[in-house]
């Protein structure tokens, strides 16, 4: 049981270090955004390279930031019955929810987005939407190792659900 709750622990580094990185990422958003209104507002000299560096970053943000937010349970939740179930009865429900809906959904699209990455980065793939043409393998890599970690933490939660439900103790 050990090397199950130290494989759970180092889960948790992972989300919490993909959650440090995108924090910066929200202040790389703020800074390119304000460059750029003050570039082409005050100065009439828009660039080339905001708006695709904003649309990467601000995507890298989310999914990094995801596992991070599944980790601190700070994910946005419907539970118009969730919030009246006892610890237990949650911990069941959210196991059951992990096999039916969280798991199919996450590894069909961590499955997409790995096979994307590796795309982009054989074929060098480029983003058009703008004459900068920026290589898409960062972006596309970092989305898919966002995916991974999130995949990585329901895994985590589910093994510590399936625990508490069984024991009625918490794992950790």
């Amino acid at each position: 049981m050990d090397k199950v709750r130290k494989t759970l622990r180092y889960i948790d580094r992972m989300s919490e270090m993909s959650g440090a990185v995108a924090k910066w990422l929200a202040l790389l958003l703020v800074l390119v955004g304000t460059y750029e209104t003050i570039s082409r507002h005050f100065f009439g000299a828009p660039t080339t390279w905001s708006y695709d560096v904003l649309c990467m970053a601000g995507g890298a943000l989310y999914m990094l930031g995801a596992s991070y937010d599944y980790l601190h349970d700070a994910h946005t939740r419907v539970d118009m019955f969730y919030s009246m179930l006892s610890s237990r009865w949650k911990a069941l429900m959210d196991a059951v929810c992990f096999l039916f809906l969280f798991l199919p959904l996450v590894g069909i699209m961590t499955k997409l987005a790995i096979s994307w990455a590796v795309r982009a980065w054989k074929i060098n793939e480029v983003f058009y939407n703008s004459f900068w043409y920026p290589p898409a393998w960062p972006y596309r890599t970092i989305f898919a190792v966002g995916l991974v970690l999130l995949l990585l933490q329901g895994c985590a939660k589910f093994v510590r659900d399936v625990y508490f439900v069984m024991r009625g103790d918490p794992l950790d």
